[in-house]
């Protein structure tokens, strides 16, 4: 290390639950590690005395040119013992993967020696794909495997040379914040002939690589796929043409292929999500965010136009999370006389007091003959039917650029690493298959199933069976469908008085620490509540305003624009509900709410728990409740994901790259030190601080930072948006079967476990859990689950910082049939 350069670790504190800090590890730019061995400081800094190191801060000697790496996630004062005490993590600790089946023990580092991957991006670019070659070569290198990068996509394959060059680790540094592919990608009509894949071949073999990760949309990975299936007859033709011997055919006699799914259309059935669609979103809506302050100034309607030629997926989301008039998407084109009906429903919208009108078109968009449905023939109807003033904006290739979200960074990390898994643990006999998400699920499937599925909503689309082409988009696309039709195509129902065949008076109440996203949960509950006939209650100020009477009806208008205001709009303490819970029976009584929506964090969480168990003191108590998880810490138990925790990862990731990222571009070398603020008693922020800034004298300074409130504030992400409006509108559907199966002799009486829930995502689907259930599945001193889905990622940040851990392999996950699980594709 050079002394007298300005050598700069940055301490961060987070806040949050150490699982944000461990996910932000996972997915933020900068994870280096110590300086030099000799630097005199401690190695278990976040631990605490006398107990299992959490995170173990190495120093070892690093090559000059390479970053250096460093991260502390923290975690409570009493570690978990299954998690931090060993570094002995299983294998479904590092990949989250399902249908894991038992297998003798390999050392993973020892997998891929004497093995080659090489690594390449083809068709068009999406965000995160970079996380996803970063990852893809650590690991693979970390296997033992030599990794090789392919630059200019297929076409480099093809012409081989320089384009297919040796990784190594420090060549894929300063890569997880870069938007598109740094690898570079073309489209390359050569490798669509057979001439064009032999020369491939031919490249491959003679640098022994008998791997490949492709990164691209389905063609690039059917492409993949036919080559793979030519490969042995390739071979022959090379033999036979003396280019290569017959010992090189035969150490190359078989060719493993793995694709990760890179496109921001999100058109690739198999995964809920491709690599890329959540960073499209950000950047589609900050634009609908401008968009909305002009259209409001001047009483202006906006028709927006985004990508997605075969797939409404941008679309339909954005509607969702803008709360959009109308989206057009290609997979269910409007009905007929669609032309009335847009104009009706727009003029509605302004008679009720909106200042303006948002349409979303998918570029793919078609009317039920085929024919397409143009953003500018949209602008001239309205125009010429409503007299509105009107502007078309179509977004084009920014969608596809700027920083990646921290959720492409985090789902190309887990992909990247997956794929090279699978490529290692990959027989003869092992189909090419492809990394997928499902939930929170990292998947294999096999690829031509997934390509087949794709191809069959095209078919399903041209042959206008548009139901059956929502549901081959799987299962995530149709529920975004048929939330939007709840929440769009109806006209507001007028207020009720309370009828036991058709309405009952639902509360919805926001507890804990404000997060983004608890808007667009309220809105949705109140609006589907309003659709479903009920009379529907904003209870202010927490549990609170429950007990003093803070409670009012709640109409359709009055959340109007709530989806994208960060915050919470009906007020939100911390009280917990124990010491008022008479008063609060008395309010229940009162205002005569028949069932209770409560949206927040630890607290609404705890405070329902308390409800429950006062049941059996009041009677007023014995109403059906829900859950919804809304807190930046994501400690919920029962719930994967809580809404509020992207957009507080996407907040930090944001911060860390307008305060470093100019720096990094120097030959300076730093560190960073990411730390729960609750993660020790004795080692805190300013402590740390100190010591470095102590034992770094005259080699390097240090500097800190608080994020403090900033992470639960700001404009809520599309994932929060849209995360918040499907959780509000699940809640409401399974609260209103609840109310009619406990209405009996004229009033509500709901005593039974199942029916206080939390509604969460676990793993796949989202589920309702009894509180009465989960209360034994809660660390409350730590206000933790015990067990946090979470740490599985903390092996993945270890290998991609470099650390030296051994992992147990002896589950391994297994391919799934997409096929089999949808049924029989027409």
């Amino acid at each position: 290390m050079r002394t007298g350069q300005a050598e700069r670790p940055l301490l961060l504190e987070l806040w949050l639950c150490a699982g944000l800090a461990a996910t932000v590890c996972c997915g933020l730019l900068w994870l280096w590690r110590m300086w030099r061995s000799s630097s005199p400081l401690p190695t278990t800094l976040c631990a605490p005395l006398g107990s299992p190191a959490d995170v173990n801060l190495s120093s070892e000697e690093e090559e000059e040119e390479e970053e250096e790496e460093e991260w502390s996630d923290g975690g409570s004062n009493s570690p978990d013992p299954t998690s931090l005490a060993s570094e002995q993590c299983s294998r479904n600790d590092l990949f989250a993967a399902c249908d894991m089946s038992k297998q003798k023990a390999v050392d993973l580092t020892k997998l891929g020696v004497g093995r080659a991957i090489a690594v390449l991006t083809s068709g068009g670019d999406a965000q995160g794909m970079n996380a996803a070659v970063r990852a893809a070569v650590r690991v693979g290198i970390y296997s033992g495997a030599k990794v090789f990068f392919v630059h200019e996509g297929y076409q480099g394959l093809v012409d081989g040379g320089d384009n297919i060059r040796p990784a190594t680790w420090e060549s894929v540094s300063m890569m997880l914040q870069l938007g598109g592919t740094v690898i570079g990608s073309a489209r390359c009509q050569d490798f669509r002939e057979r001439e064009g894949r032999t020369k491939a071949a031919y490249n491959l073999v003679k640098l022994g690589i008998t791997n490949l990760c492709v990164i691209g949309g389905d063609g690039s990975l059917t492409g993949a796929n036919q080559f793979r299936t030519e490969w042995s007859d390739l071979l022959a033709d090379l033999v036979k043409a003396g280019k290569i011997s017959a010992e090189e055919a035969h150490r190359s006699s078989y060719l493993n292929i793995v694709g990760m799914v890179g496109s921001i259309d999100n058109d690739f059935c198999g995964t809920d999500m491709t690599i890329g669609t959540d960073s499209a979103l950000h950047r589609i809506m900050e634009v609908v965010d401008a968009i909305t302050t002009t259209a409001q100034s001047h009483q202006r309607t906006f028709v927006l136009e985004v990508m997605g030629r075969h797939c409404g997926y941008l679309a339909l989301v954005t509607a969702l999370s803008c709360g959009a008039d109308w989206v057009f998407i290609p997979e269910m084109p409007p009905e007929e006389d669609w032309e009335n009906h847009l104009c009706r429903r727009l003029a509605e919208t302004r008679t009720r007091g909106s200042r303006l009108n948002v349409i979303i078109v998918a570029e793919g968009a078609i009317d039920r003959s085929g024919k397409p449905i143009t953003s500018e023939q949209i602008k001239r109807l309205v125009v010429k039917r409503l007299g509105y003033d009107t502007r078309v904006t179509i977004l084009g290739h920014v969608q596809r650029g700027g920083t990646p979200s921290a959720f492409d960074r985090i789902l190309g990390s887990r992909m990247g690493v997956e794929a090279v898994m699978a490529l290692l643990e990959a027989t003869p006999d092992t189909p090419a298959s492809v990394v997928s998400l499902s939930g929170n699920q990292a998947v294999r499937l096999p690829l031509m199933e997934c390509v087949q599925v794709t191809k069959d909503v095209t078919r399903a689309m041209a042959e206008g069976r548009f139901e059956d082409a929502i549901k081959l988009r799987g299962r995530s696309f149709e529920n975004n469908w048929n939330t939007y039709k709840m929440l769009a195509h109806v006209h507001p129902p007028e207020s009720k008085q309370f009828n036991a065949e058709t309405a009952f008076n639902i509360g919805i109440v926001n507890v804990g620490a404000p997060c983004s996203g608890m808007n667009a949960a309220v809105r949705s509950t109140v609006r589907i509540g309003l659709v479903q006939g009920h009379n529907m209650f904003a209870v202010y100020d927490g549990f609170e305003g429950l007990a003093t009477g803070k409670i009012e009806p709640i109409k359709w208008t009055d959340v109007g624009g709530w989806t994208g205001k960060g915050g919470s709009m009906l007020g939100t303490k911390r009280v917990l509900p124990g010491s008022m819970m008479e008063d609060i029976s008395v309010g229940i009584s009162k205002f005569n709410i028949h069932a209770l929506v409560i949206i927040g964090g630890f607290e609404a969480y705890t405070g329902a728990l308390e409800m429950v168990a006062a049941r059996e003191r009041y009677e007023e108590l014995c109403i059906p409740l829900v859950v919804i998880p809304a807190t930046v810490s994501n400690n919920i138990p029962g719930s994967d994901f809580s809404i509020g925790a992207d957009t507080a990862l996407n907040t930090i990731t944001t911060v860390n790259v307008q305060h470093l990222v100019e720096k990094m571009k120097t030959t300076v070398k730093r560190g960073l030190i990411l730390r729960n603020e609750k993660c020790n008693s004795n080692y805190t922020t300013d402590f740390i601080f100190s010591l470095y800034s102590e034992e770094g004298r005259g080699i390097f300074d240090c500097r800190k930072n608080v994020l403090g409130h900033m992470q639960q504030g700001g404009t809520p992400t599309p994932f929060d948006r849209n995360f918040g409006t499907k959780m509000g509108a699940k809640s409401v559907l399974w609260l209103t079967d609840k109310l009619r199966e406990c209405y009996r002799h004229g009033r509500v009486f709901a005593n039974t476990p199942d029916s206080a829930c939390v509604l969460g995502m676990r793993k796949r689907a989202l589920l309702f859990q009894p509180l009465a259930d989960l209360k034994a599945q809660t660390d409350f001193e730590h206000r933790i689950p015990k067990d946090q889905w979470w740490l599985k990622l903390r092996p993945i940040l270890k290998i991609l910082a470099k650390y030296q851990i051994s992992l147990d392999t002896t589950e391994r996950a297994s391919l799934e049939h997409i096929i089999h699980q949808r049924g029989k594709s027409h």
